[in-house]
């Protein structure tokens, strides 16, 4: 079994030879795929993030829910606690982020309590058809996602290439997707929770 950091080697050369024409348009059937989802259409508050250059676009999916009156929110990286909080927003207004280079930040938004988000689009770098990812190493979504007020369902918006066959290294604070969403399929997970509204208790 490849060690994660072997994944993401590979997985980033893989995802380097999309062109941008070709991750545009394919990022416009993963996100039409995911909006058609029962999950997506009963989600009144969801969380997306604010796509880096070799990820899929998730824009489309923000003017979706807005048009659907939904709320949308992004992450906010706090630093110094090595976390994110959700911040609601109106706009996809964003500003380059002095840390991290091709990672953007909302402009303004106010903070989301954990416990109203019925859905987050979960970035990753590689996942496995069990919904264990591989992100990009820093653990920022792990925390996020493993927070006992955090009760949305998880989905990841990726390409099908980053969907792998064999299992990808579990560690003990790795929390696994509900579903996964691709230009070619969507895949749900054997262990995934009940959708929004029916949730178990």
């Amino acid at each position: 079994m490849a060690d994660k950091a072997q994944i993401r080697t590979r997985m980033r050369a893989v995802l380097a030879t999309l062109s941008p024409q070709d991750r545009h348009q394919r990022s416009l059937t993963v996100c039409q795929r995911l909006a058609e989802t029962r999950e997506f259409r009963e989600a009144n508050v969801i969380m997306l993030f604010i796509s880096m250059d070799n990820e899929v676009e998730t824009s489309t999916l923000a003017l979706r829910a807005w048009k659907e009156n939904k709320a949308v929110a992004v992450p906010r990286v706090q630093w110094e606690e090595r976390r994110i909080e959700p911040v609601e927003i109106s706009s996809l207004q964003t500003t380059p982020n002095r840390v991290v280079p091709g990672l953007r930040d909302p402009t303004q938004g106010t903070v989301v309590p954990l416990g109203c988000i019925d859905l987050v689009a979960v970035p990753g770098l590689a996942f496995d058809r069990r919904g264990y990812r591989v992100g990009r190493g820093k653990g920022f979504y792990d925390r996020f996602l493993a927070h006992h007020d955090f009760r949305g369902l998880r989905i990841a918006p990726c390409f099908h290439e980053q969907i792998l066959d064999e299992p990808v290294p579990i560690e003990a604070h790795d929390v696994p997707m509900d579903m996964m969403v691709t230009d070619r399929e969507i895949v749900l997970c054997t262990h995934r929770r009940a959708a929004t509204g029916n949730r178990d208790t």
